[in-house]
């Protein structure tokens, strides 16, 4: 019993320190990989320090390919829907900031909708999304998406059974209708174990800085576990098309699903590398008659760091 404690005491405190990647991936540079020693790497097995050198090798190189496949986007005004879903903690939102991290803002761009307020929830289901689709040369990232009605409405009761059988007969259509406008529509579905979102869980109760994570629905969502797989599967098994069939990334492991999902995306876009001028930097231009006046104190922001 007190190995199977420890087990997952070390795999809570993996998933806390995975957390924190994020900010290592941002200041870290490819050409610093191998030279990563390991206090940076964490005290785990040599096992485990090469996989996140691995990990880290191979996202910093597709991120570079998604610099590539923005290029081309913009080049050539390609419109391009991802949408992720999933159960709670199953890791879609740390997929995205991967996609997004070395990207431009105003041409990839997440939609994460709250709940729908109560003018919304007279209108068109759909309406409130077709506001963030894309124009040419954008690509938006649903973290979540109409796809709510076929999950969390249904499981918790937030949608009646005639909504319910009316988004399953017009999400087909609609769909249809992006593709044919020229939308280009992948949906992803990032699928966990039950005793994995409990782990995860239980990591964000215990780091002050992702408690704010847990809500009561994620709660409810938790102890409703078997009913989320019922309603899951009817999704995939009605929303599976031709035009825009559901991926599933095996999202157990964390950085796995993120390596494998961002490498699947590369591979569902026809894109090629864009040429750029090179870029140099004009000479700063310089007048006598220009005195730089100093700036008021009162105003400085207090250097205690």
């Amino acid at each position: 019993m007190k190995s199977n404690d420890d087990e997952l005491v070390q795999r809570i405190r993996r998933e806390l320190a995975d957390s924190y990647d994020e900010e290592l991936e941002l200041e870290l540079e490819d050409r610093k990989i191998d030279e990563l020693n390991d206090s940076t790497l964490d005290t785990g097995s040599d096992s485990y320090k090469q996989s996140r050198r691995t990990y880290f090798r191979e996202l910093f190189r597709m991120q570079a390919e998604l610099v590539k496949l923005q290029d081309w986007v913009v080049k050539s005004g390609h419109k391009l829907v991802i949408l992720f879903e999933g159960r709670d903690a199953a890791g879609k939102g740390g997929v995205i900031k991967r996609i997004t991290q070395r990207l431009n803002p105003r041409v990839c761009r997440v939609a994460a909708l709250p709940a729908p307020n109560a003018r919304e929830q007279t209108q068109w289901y759909f309406q409130r999304y077709v506001a963030h689709l894309p124009g040419a040369g954008e690509i938006v990232l649903f973290d979540r998406s109409w796809y709510n009605r076929a999950g969390v409405e249904r499981v918790m009761g937030f949608c009646t059974d005639e909504q319910y059988e009316e988004f399953f007969r017009s999400v087909p259509e609609f769909e249809k209708m992006l593709v044919r406008s020229g939308i280009q529509l992948i949906k992803y579905w990032f699928s966990i174990s039950d005793e994995e979102q409990n782990i995860r869980f239980m990591g964000r109760i215990h780091d002050p800085l992702k408690q704010w994570k847990l809500s009561p629905m994620d709660m409810e969502s938790r102890r409703r576990w078997e009913e989320y797989t019922r309603a899951k599967e009817v999704m995939l098994e009605r929303t599976h098309i031709t035009e825009a069939p559901w991926w599933v990334v095996q999202a157990v492991d964390k950085k796995k699903a993120r390596l494998n999902c961002i490498h699947h995306l590369l591979g569902q876009i026809p894109y090629s590398e864009i040429g750029h001028p090179t870029i140099v930097l004009p000479p700063r231009e310089r007048h006598e008659d220009y005195v730089r006046h100093p700036v008021p104190q009162e105003i400085v922001v207090p250097e205690v760091f």
